[in-house]
Order: C-alpha cells, then structure tokens, then sequence
C-alpha cells in the first residue's frame, strides 16, 4: 500500500505499510493483513469523493500554503488557525441577516467550507453521519433512536480513533476525529432532544426527560435547520456542542422576539462578551508558544518516535522537585492550545448572540454562558475534582451529565467509559480515567471527615487553600499519561515521580477513615 495516499481517512502522504515503525501498535499478522486490505478498499474510494471539495478556491490553500511556510507553521495547524479566526467577521455576517432559513443555510455553507479548508476530503465524513443520523430520525421511532443513534455516533468516532491509532501511532494529524468528536456529542444529544419530546407530549413520568425538558423537541427539524446545526461554522471546529434549541433561538429569532414578534427586553451588548474570550484567546496562544519552545515534555524534533525530554537520562539526573515543577509548567502550557481554541470559539459565538441565554421572566438578560466552554480561572484554582471536571471542557461535561449519568441512573462507570471511548483508546486516556475514582474518593472523604472543622469558603484559610493546592499538585502528576499516551511511557513517567499521587491518595483516604472522626450532627 506504499502508494495509497490516505488523505481520506487523515494520514496525509503516508502508506500503511510504512507506519508500522517502533513506535507501533501490536497486532496479530492476520488482523494486519485484514486492515490493511480493508483500508486499501476505503482508500480506494478517495478519487471518486475529492470532487466535493469545492468550495476551497485553489488560490486560498496557495496563500496558506506561503503564510505557513513564512511563520514556521505546518498548513494544517495554519489553516485551522485562521478558520478559528475567520469565525469572527463571519459572526458578524450571521448577525446581519435576518431571522429564519438564510442564516441556517449561511451557517452550513460557511461550516462546510471550514471543514473543507482544514481537512479536505476527510469533510465528507461530517456530511455521511449527519445524513445517516437525520434518515434514522426520519424513519425509525425515537425510544429506537435514542439507543441506536448514540451506538452508530460512537461506533464511528471510534473507528475513527482506531484508524489514527493504526496508520499512525504516537503520530499526530489534524484528521477529521476532532470535528467528528463535536458532531457525535451535537446528534447524541439531539436523539435524546426528540425522545424526551415525545415523553413529555406523552404525559409520560421519566425523570430524566424532566430534567431536560428545556431542549426537547416536538418533531424532527427541517433538513436546512439540522445541517445548519451540525455543520455550524462557530462550533464545528472546535465546539462548543450545545443544544440544538439553542442554535434554532438564534436562528429563528425566538432568542430576542416573542411569539407575536416583540422584544422580549433590551439586548444587552455583546462587545465585551466577544472581545474578553478572544483577547484570552490571544493570551493563551502566546503563553503555549513560550511554554512549549521553553518546557517541553516531548522531543521537539521527532515527538513520535524520540524519547520524551522529561524520559532521558540527562533531566531525570535533575533533583525530584525540579522535574516535578517542570513537568506541572509543560502541562500548564500545553493546556493553552485548548483554551485558545474554546475561548476563540466562544468570542465567535457571542457575536451572532448564539452565547446569549436570553430573558428571563421579567424581560432582564440573563448572560453569556450558552458558549462558555472553558472557566479558566476556576479550573486552575478548583479545590476538588468534580469542580474541575465540571470546569474543563464545560459542554463535553453537560453532555455526559445529561446524556450519560442521568440516563445511566447516576454511573459513573458509564461517564468514565464514554468519555474515555469518545476520546480514543490510547492507554494513557484509560490510566488516567482509572486513576480519577482515587482523587474522587479522598475529595469525598474529605468533605465528609474534615470540612466540617473549619471555616467554609474556596479560599478559606486553611482547609480551602489547602485543598485548591493539594488537587493541583496531585492532577498535575495524575493526567501526564494524556500527554504521553503510550502504556510504557505513561508507565514510566508515574514510576519516575515515585507513584506519589497514587500513594498519596491510598494513605490519605485511609487515614482520615481510620482516625478522624465523624462530625457529631447538630442538635435542630
């Protein structure tokens, strides 16, 4: 296969058969052989689907082509830069037209050619599962299709996963996995919307569909409407993945008007709210740079295949504390790429009030938040593991709440494992995932046994202090598998820091259990 180009499915320029370099994934020959010939047929398809690339002018791929060359930037990372950007003037186009199916149709056009211009070919992927999905809500029933929806939306992301682990292992391509990672939360999501619609139509008593009764829906949307959601120009890139209702609102115009075309109260400006997340967005794209040219955790020069720098034997020859602190700076900075992305985005939403949450009841506007996906602060400073689960990628965190946990009965071996699925299967996403219910354990215990001795607040002294920098200091060690993906490697930087979050966390959940008391309950 050395002269199958396999830009379809997200390898650019590189062959199956020169991919399995150390490092690999190890497979069995006869499961090898059985990829491989069925890639080959994929890959064979690409000729026949490159035509739908269309609407990439040739002379704006060439101008990013020289823009990359001249600022040291790959094309891809380029040209997913400035489509981010490129959000912007097109919010303010959103925002001038009117209400109803010219901005669906705006939003579509607009979100393809994002696709197009980022990853190509690979766009059609985005077009096939919007097109199967909206068939099964057309002709299958929807107790049906919350359960099948959900399966074929997952199925696909993790074949997608699969493909990338394969051709490409420890490698990294802007694929379409990323775009398809939005789209799967979007239609998820929207299953859930139209069963929940029925239930209540129904009269039926299900706390769940109760729970989300604000984003049900009634009947299945128009085929303008519904790709104009999935392929959203503002959230297809880089989320965020909020509810279907929310988009149609901003569409439709039920955001700002009454059912007899009023205003429902002042709009509040939206200067500030796009202006805030985008300067932040700059801030962050500054610091990653700094940060990862000066603490890098990988090699800079072939990340793939060369020891990580925080692996040789020259940094760990350096004092524990040392490659602790260094390694806590590298992860700050690699955070940065995403909260470049996600406060962009949110500055690109709330342009075209897609952010706006509206009024309530008296006609007072409630705020920003539709497309916050990222409180940077609170992450960074959260006292306790579900405070910072809930703060890092906001949406993806709603969608599992509302989709996954209250579906499930409140499992969160179900969370876990939908998250961890939705991501990919590299070992390091599960050694972390497995690693989480330990920090879970202690943050409960620790509420239960020792909160109650001291002053409330987030930055009480000394419990809230206190807590705000232990779960910084053992998540910084517990997350590094998700830089470092690989089994060995993840394995070897734990072993490197001694294990001390593990150990940490076992000692201290067993000492608080075995000596401090419970809180005597208060007298009514």
């Amino acid at each position: 296969l050395s002269s199958v180009d396999t830009t379809i499915l997200g390898c650019r320029k590189s062959s199956v058969s020169n991919t399995h370099t150390s490092p690999t994934m190890s497979l069995p020959v006869f499961m090898t052989d059985f990829l491989d010939s069925s890639l080959e047929a994929i890959y064979s398809l690409q000729p026949y689907l490159e035509p739908t690339v269309v609407l990439v002018p040739d002379f704006v791929t060439e101008q990013i082509a020289a823009l990359a060359d001249a600022i040291g930037f790959d094309v891809p990372t380029c040209s997913f830069t400035l489509a981010l950007f490129a959000g912007y003037p097109l919010g303010l186009i959103m925002a001038g037209l009117p209400y109803g199916p010219v901005r669906h149709f705006f939003s579509l056009l607009l979100g393809a050619f994002m696709l197009q211009l980022t990853t190509g070919v690979q766009w059609i992927h985005q077009l096939i599962t919007s097109l199967v999905v909206y068939g099964m809500f057309l002709v299958l029933p929807r107790k049906v299709n919350r359960i099948l929806v959900p399966v074929f939306l997952m199925s696909y992301c993790v074949l997608g996963h699969l493909h990338r682990q394969y051709i490409n292992y420890l490698g990294w391509d802007l694929d379409f996995t990323g775009a398809q990672m939005v789209i799967t939360q979007k239609l998820y999501m929207m299953a859930y919307n139209l069963y929940d619609g029925q239930v209540l139509a129904q009269g039926k008593e299900e706390r769940a569909s109760k729970k989300c009764k604000q984003f049900a829906l009634e009947k299945v949307p128009d085929l303008l409407s519904f790709l104009g959601y999935t392929f959203c120009f503002s959230t297809v890139l880089a989320g965020p993945a909020y509810e279907f209702s929310t988009y149609q609102q901003a569409c439709d115009g039920s955001l700002m008007l009454d059912s007899n075309g009023k205003p429902k109260g002042t709009p509040p400006s939206n200067f500030w709210p796009t202006l805030k997340p985008f300067l932040t967005s700059l801030l962050n794209m500054g610091v990653f740079v700094f940060v990862s040219t000066n603490f890098p955790l990988l090699d800079t020069i072939d990340p793939k295949n060369n020891t990580p720098v925080v692996l040789t034997e020259e940094f760990l020859a350096n004092p524990w504390i040392y490659r602790y602190m260094y390694t806590w700076v590298g992860l700050i900075g690699i955070r940065q790429k995403y909260y470049f992305a996600w406060k962009n985005a949110e500055g690109s939403n709330n342009i075209w009030y897609a952010g706006f949450e509206g009024f309530d009841e008296k006609g007072n506007a409630k705020g920003f938040e539709n497309a916050n996906n990222m409180d940077i602060i609170a992450f960074e400073t959260a006292p306790d593991t579900q405070t910072l689960t809930r703060q890092w990628n906001k949406k993806t965190s709603l969608w599992l709440t509302r989709y996954v946990y209250i579906r499930t009965g409140g499992s969160l071996i179900a969370v876990y494992s939908m998250s961890a699925f939705w991501h990919g299967f590299y070992p390091g996403y599960y050694m972390f995932f497995l690693s989480v219910p330990l920090m879970t354990f202690c943050d409960r215990i620790a509420k239960k046994r020792l909160s109650p001795y001291f002053p409330k607040g987030k930055w009480s002294f000394p419990y809230g202090i206190a807590s705000i920098i232990a779960t910084s200091f053992v998540v910084e060690y517990m997350i590094t598998p998700f830089v470092f993906l690989a089994a060995d490697r993840s394995w070897a930087v734990y072993k490197s820091n001694y294990f001390f979050g593990h150990i940490l966390c076992v000692v201290f959940y067993i000492f608080v259990s075995t000596f401090v008391p419970k809180p005597k309950k208060k007298e009514a």
